[in-house]
């Protein structure tokens, strides 16, 4: 009898102990159901949040090409206005975008891309999916990797989160985005015509220059003062700070001189190279055959041209 007792109590233990272990696996199973059901709200605010800020960081380029955009436009306007370069481009365009102001005096064509604006602009859009965010810029820059574009760089700190303390994302990033030249008015134009004569920067469509002896591309070219990407001659920045000295990112239109003649600006026997031509930089220079007889290029320009064999 005492050994069936015996028997009977070890099948309850296991009994007892199965039952236990399969309570446990039960318990740890709803356990982990409830965490990843706790997790799903946060994984859904990640999600919000990185969707935000891709968003963001490809709308923040189109926000600085505007800031850069005008902020060119205001540097061309003071050139017509004072007949002088601007002394720093880049400060300039810091000073608007921090500040709103040029020289100290308010701007109302920047209103609306300053870092201001861009602050507040992000505040709200954040706010309407529950978010906050903050733009704490370091710096904004201007300048030139080839001759056709400027490059606007903006050094920026950009800390977004929610507002319910989920998640967050706090990162520092340079922001560019280049800005094409084509359309700007030349300043070297300006500034040695005295504002009489201007001339917008268009790549020029007139190639080749020469086929032969025929040089009806380079008489299109010179009569339209189209441009050319040229390492002899002086970037967009730099025309705009008055430099003259060659660039690697350089452009170059050739000077009509009978349009500066029908303005009463004298005719010069000189290489009609915009800025050898502009600031009377006498070199010497040779006529072209089947060109008119203003049109002269210096020896550096020849094979540019075309016109090594056609040199007078």
């Amino acid at each position: 009898m005492g050994l069936k007792i015996i028997i009977h109590n070890k099948k309850g233990f296991f009994f007892t102990v199965s039952a236990i272990f399969i309570l446990s696996l039960f318990i740890l199973g709803y356990g982990i159901y409830q965490m990843t059901n706790d997790r799903t709200p946060i994984n859904k605010r990640i999600d919000s949040l990185n969707d935000f800020m891709a968003f963001y960081e490809k709308d923040l380029p189109r926000q600085i090409y505007i800031t850069g955009f005008r902020s060119i436009f205001l540097a061309e306007k003071s050139i017509v206005i004072t007949g002088n370069p601007v002394n720093n481009i880049s400060a300039m365009l810091s000073e608007a975008f921090f500040n709103g102001t040029m020289n100290g005096e308010h701007q109302e064509l920047i209103v609306g891309a300053r870092l201001s604006d861009l602050q507040r602009s992000l505040s709200l859009n954040s706010r309407i999916m529950n978010l906050n965010g903050s733009l704490n810029a370091r710096s904004i820059s201007i300048t030139q990797e080839d001759p056709w574009n400027v490059l606007i760089t903006l050094d920026a700190n950009i800390y977004i989160y929610d507002l319910e303390g989920l998640a967050y994302i706090n990162t520092t990033k340079n922001i560019t985005t280049y800005i094409p030249i084509n359309n700007f008015e030349d300043p070297l134009y300006v500034i040695y015509t005295g504002g009489i004569i201007t001339n917008k920067i268009k790549k020029t469509i007139f190639l080749p220059f020469v086929t032969g002896s025929d040089v009806t591309n380079l008489i299109n070219h010179a009569k339209n003062s189209s441009y050319i990407d040229s390492t002899l001659a002086p970037s967009f920045l730099d025309r705009i700070e008055g430099r003259i000295t060659p660039s690697p990112y350089g452009i170059e239109s050739l000077v009509d001189a009978q349009r500066l003649s029908l303005q009463s600006i004298p005719v010069r026997i000189t290489s009609c190279v915009d800025y050898i031509y502009l600031v009377n930089n006498i070199t010497t220079s040779h006529q072209i055959q089947g060109m008119p007889s203003w049109f002269r290029l210096d020896d550096a320009h020849l094979d540019m041209y075309n016109v090594t064999g056609l040199v007078i």
